[in-house]
């Protein structure tokens, strides 16, 4: 693994920076005041990240499973589209997390699908814009507790339940909806179905109006008697009880450090802006002892050491799929790292750049609330944290609750 960036994807990160800086800061306001509004500003890039840098993908949709990835050969190394998708992310978030999530076509949903749909569902579901539905009422972080259930009738699946936090719901092309094929036979049972929207007995119960991420809808969906064919099982469509649970969880696994990358990107503009208004307090001498600076300086170096380390977790997680290495502990850990420090951070850029910080004249206030979902959606710091000490002490899921 080599710490600097690759020739291949710096083209990539440029346009990405580019991009925040130019559309995503200008217009990042507006949307966060303007709720559930669609930013059409959007539009005119929503391409701009399908087939770059010799067909990687810089999106979310661009990531792949680490055991759907080529392993390179001659112990080469390889940077594919989990690198490429992080890279832009990272940029992407700079500017604004909810613009980022508004892009369509860069749904978490769309990563599912790169990530296990066969060649016919590919090729079939190719420039639609794809939401993930996993979350319901009684099942957050523990998914395996999903009570919505798939019932298969002739050619095809019955689904009921209901689904919440469900980003982009409503304005994405279909929903991948985790759901039960049998009760019975517990977590192993869960498959993803990919319903569209506008199929009858799938209906939009509402808009969630939140904390942060505003510019970026929330949706809650009602499954009545929703009628899928079975060509939209996404997966595997037979149930391997003693494979469990691991099938369907490692979409996780190439989604969760992008998520990281998004609370990496979100940090970095906080810091940026924070030494920015505090320059005048701010000597930028890192060779001199932390126990001789002030307060706000030795404050603002232990962030960036804080920074620097989610960032390389979060990069070490991406490479390992890219090169076919299993990374289901290092997803988690960079996922757990990246959320609480971009919590941390940002809270702490508020408070240093005191009335500044808190009120609505920069963007820092902003910000602080965005990066509270990072630390939550895709598992929450403390499932994360469950993750990787089942993966360092070897215990299942059972032994290890």
């Amino acid at each position: 693994m080599y710490l600097e960036l690759p020739n291949k994807l710096k083209g990539l990160q440029m346009m990405s920076a580019n991009l925040a800086k130019e559309m995503f800061r200008p217009i990042s306001r507006k949307y966060d005041l303007a709720e559930h509004e669609y930013p059409k500003e959007l539009d005119m890039i929503a391409n701009m990240l399908d087939g770059m840098n010799d067909g990687e993908q810089g999106g979310v949709a661009g990531a792949t499973q680490s055991s759907k990835a080529k392993k390179p050969d001659n112990g080469e190394v390889k940077n594919g589209s989990n690198m490429a998708s992080l890279i832009g992310i990272q940029e992407l978030c700079w500017g604004d997390t909810g613009l980022l999530l508004s892009m369509p076509r860069q749904g978490l949903g769309n990563a599912a699908i790169a990530a296990v749909a066969n060649e016919e569902q590919l090729e079939r579901f190719k420039g639609k814009w794809a939401a993930m539905a996993i979350t319901e009422p009684d099942a957050g972080s523990d998914s395996a507790s999903i009570r919505t259930t798939a019932k298969k009738d002739g050619d095809y699946y019955v689904l009921n339940g209901e689904k919440i936090f469900i980003t982009s719901g409503a304005r994405a092309d279909l929903i991948v909806v985790w759901a039960s094929v049998d009760p019975s036979l517990g977590r192993a049972a869960i498959k993803s179905f990919a319903v569209e929207v506008g199929t009858p007995g799938l209906e939009l119960a509402r808009l969630e109006h939140k904390l942060g991420i505003k510019a970026s809808d929330t949706a809650a969906y009602i499954l009545d008697n929703c009628r899928v064919h079975k060509s939209n099982l996404l997966g595997d469509p037979e149930v391997k009880v003693e494979k469990g649970f691991a099938g369907v969880m490692e979409t996780f696994d190439n989604t969760r450090p992008l998520v990281a990358g998004m609370a990496v990107g979100v940090a970095k503009a906080s810091l940026e802006k924070t030494k920015e208004l505090l320059k005048d307090c701010l000597k930028d001498n890192y060779t001199t002892p932390v126990n001789n600076l002030s307060a706000v300086e030795a404050g603002i170096y232990k962030m960036e050491a804080e920074w620097e380390a989610a960032r390389l977790l979060t990069l070490k997680a991406a490479w390992m799929a890219d090169n076919a290495q299993p990374n289901s502990k290092e997803a988690s850990m960079a996922k757990a790292k990246a959320g609480r420090m971009c919590n941390d951070i940002t809270l702490k850029c508020v408070e240093l750049c005191s009335g500044l910080g808190y009120s609505e004249t920069e963007l820092i206030e902003k910000w602080a609330r965005d990066s509270k979902i990072l630390d939550i959606f895709e598992g929450t710091q403390q499932i994360q944290q469950l993750i990787v000490a089942r993966r360092l002490l070897g215990k299942s899921s059972a032994e290890l609750r």
